[in-house]
């Protein structure tokens, strides 16, 4: 599991205040964890889709219902973006709950710092994250989301291995992907199934989600007390 050093060098900050880890906080060199064997999408934007159309085929109401997520709950965004969910999540999880809005880029957190702050929230926390592990703080969660842009992890057994020790027990983690190539910035179900499972996790259900959103898969995640060893993790193929 995470060292010290690593858990260290996580970036917690109030809402609106970004900054990324500091150069001499690397961690020491960890598990060596397989490369996915098929291809990675570019993050190529902060966001996915139109939000208006997003709003009326109510992505955040289909999350909040298929995660069973209710007021007080905390809930990670993995992957944050512009923050979408992340705004919606934080009315919706009320002042005694939490949004951990996590990314790997700071000046995508920056500006959802911005947008927290205008709308006066006082329940979100940006975390910069890395490729390999969201920085989650253990134990931390009730729920994870990954919002259309699983394709684009570049280490998705490391980052599912780390992510695991995040989620309270009883907890969940719902992905949203459209139901094509990673290449194109999609995720097949099989492969999704298949990749989640390499690293212990155990499909719950998958739904069609309504209008263009794709499809909804939820996972309960291994007891981190029993996770593969990373050198066993067998990659999925595509």
């Amino acid at each position: 599991m995470r060292g010290l050093a690593t858990r260290l060098a996580v970036v917690l900050l109030a809402a609106g205040a970004v900054a990324p880890p500091a150069a001499a906080a690397q961690p020491a060199a960890g598990p060596q964890f397989p490369a996915p064997s098929r291809p990675v999408a570019a993050v190529v934007s902060p966001s996915w889709g139109d939000p208006e159309q997003r709003d009326r085929d109510r992505e955040t109401q289909e999350i909040i219902r298929r995660l069973r997520l209710k007021a007080g709950m905390a809930v990670a965004d993995i992957g944050a973006g512009d923050g979408y969910d992340s705004l919606r999540l934080a009315r919706a999880l009320g002042p005694t709950g939490r949004v951990y809005a996590e990314d790997i880029s700071a000046d995508f957190l920056g500006r959802l710092g911005d947008e927290v702050k205008r709308r006066r929230l006082t329940n979100v926390t940006l975390i910069v994250g890395r490729p390999a592990d969201p920085m989650i703080p253990g134990g931390s969660v009730d729920a994870a989301i990954l919002v259309h842009m699983y394709h684009e992890i570049s280490q998705p057994y490391a980052l599912l291995y780390h992510l695991a020790s995040s989620i309270r027990p009883g907890g969940v983690v719902g992905v949203e992907e459209l139901d094509r190539p990673t290449g194109a910035h999609g995720t097949p179900p099989k492969l999704l199934v298949c990749e989640f499972q390499a690293v212990g996790y155990t499909l719950v259900s998958r739904a069609d989600l309504p209008g263009r959103l794709g499809y909804f898969a939820v996972f309960h995640p291994p007891d981190p007390r029993h996770l593969p060893a990373p050198e066993d993790i067998v990659p999925c193929k595509e």
